[in-house]
């Protein structure tokens, strides 16, 4: 998707702050953040949400997953805990028409949210 920020960030043509990096995914801090910790995890096959997933794209999560649990733990936030989301539409919140995932902790987060 030529106009996706987050395809564009994936090229490096925008900067973003990494975490974490594989051929698969791309994690970078929130420009905007919610929480002490505020990270976004992103497939890099452009995928606008969970409703139009294949089989890969089921693995792919899975693999995001992963790399959330092991992003947490080199942060400590498995030890208070911490938050995934995934936001589905306009009506869910996502704002970037590009699947992805935030990681939040740092602080408490209450319940419910928004």
């Amino acid at each position: 998707m030529d106009q996706c920020v987050f395809c564009k960030i994936i090229k490096g043509e925008i900067p973003s702050s990494k975490v974490y990096e594989d051929d698969k995914v791309l994690a970078f801090n929130d420009i905007n953040p919610e929480a002490p910790v505020h990270i976004l995890i992103v497939p890099k096959t452009h995928v606008q949400s969970i409703m139009e997933l294949d089989e890969n794209g089921y693995n792919i999560i899975g693999h995001i997953f992963k790399v959330a649990s092991d992003i947490a733990k080199n942060l400590k936030l498995d030890k208070r805990g911490f938050r995934i989301v995934n936001n589905i539409g306009e009506d869910g919140g996502q704002t970037v028409p590009h699947i992805h995932f935030h990681l939040l902790g740092g602080r408490n987060l209450q319940w419910p949210p928004g």
